[in-house]
């Protein structure tokens, strides 16, 4: 779907990922800026291989278990944002994560665009919550949050690791009522 509305100044489109997509993302993900607000699951340096094992992963769990899209602008792909289905006690759950090329980081990108993927996975999967936990740290991404309509919940004090020190995250949800 492309997107383009007054709030926003640049164009994209959210879609499911392509192989020929691993060059662009490999350029673009290979930001320690990037890395620093993700898991460590997320390498860097973020090289080509990693892409295309990511794609791959992508399109071969692609509606079992997560809802996984690029972001696409200027016809490349520089961001990705996902929905994963929690399991057990938590099935009726899903966490969202995200990452978006800094040269399109405070244009409205990813607002809009978790607002796209909340609603397509509301419409696809049995699932009444959708969480998000970005390190305390993050404003960035806690504002996008906020901006799309997610609830904070909490501060989970000292509650991860990352490149060796202790920080804290922050719980938002937003509720299938409240899309």
């Amino acid at each position: 779907m492309s997107v383009k509305g007054e709030l926003f100044m640049i164009d994209f489109i959210l879609r499911p990922w392509r192989e020929e997509d691993a060059h662009t993302v490999a350029r673009f993900a290979d930001n320690p800026r990037i890395a620093a607000n993700l898991r460590d699951i997320f390498p860097h340096p973020y090289s080509l291989e990693d892409a295309r094992e990511f794609i791959g992963s992508c399109i071969e769990r692609e509606g079992r278990g997560q809802l996984t899209r690029t972001i696409e602008i200027n016809g490349e792909a520089a961001g990705s944002i996902g929905i994963f289905l929690g399991s057990d006690i938590y099935r009726c759950s899903a966490e969202l994560g995200y990452w978006l090329a800094e040269p399109y980081w405070r244009q409205g990108v990813m607002t809009h665009a978790v607002r796209l993927i909340c609603r397509e996975a509301f419409e696809s999967f049995d699932i009444v919550r959708i969480f998000a936990e970005p390190f305390e740290s993050n404003a960035g991404s806690r504002a996008v949050l906020e901006k799309s309509g997610f609830a904070y919940e909490g501060t989970m004090r000292c509650g991860v690791c990352k490149n060796g020190a202790v920080e804290s995250y922050c719980m938002y949800s937003l509720l299938r009522e409240e899309l």
